[in-house]
């Protein structure tokens, strides 16, 4: 009994420190209060959105923010050359941006996990084939491939999720494998091989759990680098197509504006800007935290 309350004791503690350690931290406080209200506004859009996002007036475009002279409580960030309420499509737009790097990330780090952590348990012939391809992919440059495939297929939300998800998973494998490298001649996955544990358990109880914190923060990094990548094709013309509110079609709409009418891409810009880096602070914090040394 004493010993069942003594290991109760145990868990609680360390609890207790991975709650400070999480209050400690600044960077995860900032990413996940900035990631957390825009998870809360993109799924409360049609709640909160004072207009519908694809409605037209033309009566009333490019009618400027309530800060300017000329603005109006009607639309808080103004209207964009369309007469749309600008701050509907950017509450809206939260929803594309999360939804591509998320998804993306999910393919990709399925794809990059599974390539990686069989290269460095196996080693052998699966690692040079794993190699061999982590190679192939790192020389064909992301954004040239996405935007032939874009422009080849069409752009749309479901072709930009999977082509930026089957070009974003290296960075996992690379990682996965370096990780899986050095826990695979760890004194405790031989002992589980050595009691005669399947691969699949090795896998799963062994390995997984030690390499779980590069993952995330890989993860978090694939995530801001998709919404970049999106925005970016968004910007060109390839990306998400009108009349979907996607925060780099804003910043694209907007650009022949910028010289009278800045607001257009800064509104949207800034957004992005907040979410990439809270998303960023976000995972560095969680590598420190999650990280093997800092547990106990």
């Amino acid at each position: 009994m004493a010993e069942v309350l003594s290991k109760t004791q145990e868990i609680q503690s360390g609890g207790s420190v991975f709650w400070s350690r999480i209050l400690g931290h600044q960077g995860v406080l900032i990413g996940v209060t900035i990631v957390a209200a825009v998870i809360l506004i993109a799924l409360s859009a049609p709640l909160i959105a004072p207009h519908d996002p694809y409605h037209q007036d033309l009566m009333n475009r490019l009618v400027p923010p309530v800060w300017d002279a000329r603005g109006s409580w009607e639309h808080i960030f103004g209207t964009d050359h369309l007469g749309r309420d600008y701050l509907s499509r950017l509450i809206y737009g939260a929803r594309i941006s999360l939804l591509i790097g998320i998804g993306a990330a999910l393919i990709s780090g399925l794809i990059g996990t599974f390539l990686g952590v069989a290269a460095g348990y196996f080693g052998g012939r699966v690692d040079m084939v794993v190699t061999f391809l982590i190679t192939v992919r790192l020389s064909m440059p992301v954004v040239l491939v996405a935007l032939a495939v874009v422009a080849i297929v069409g752009g749309s939300l479901q072709v930009v999720i999977t082509v930026l998800g089957l070009l974003l998973w290296d960075r996992f494998a690379v990682v996965m494998r370096s990780s899986t490298l050095q826990i695979r001649s760890m004194d405790y996955v031989a002992a589980a091989e050595a009691v005669g544990c399947s691969t699949t358990r090795v896998l799963m109880t062994e390995i997984m759990p030690n390499v779980v914190n590069n993952l995330i923060v890989i993860a978090t990094l694939e995530i801001a680098h998709a919404i970049i990548l999106e925005a970016a094709l968004s910007f060109l013309g390839l990306g998400v197509q009108p009349p979907l509110p996607s925060w780099g079609l804003m910043v694209s709409e907007g650009k022949d504006m910028m010289l009278f009418e800045p607001w257009l891409i800064t509104i949207p810009g800034v957004a992005l800007f907040l979410l990439v880096l809270a998303i960023n602070l976000l995972g560095d914090g969680a590598r420190d935290i999650t990280a093997p040394e800092n547990r106990n």
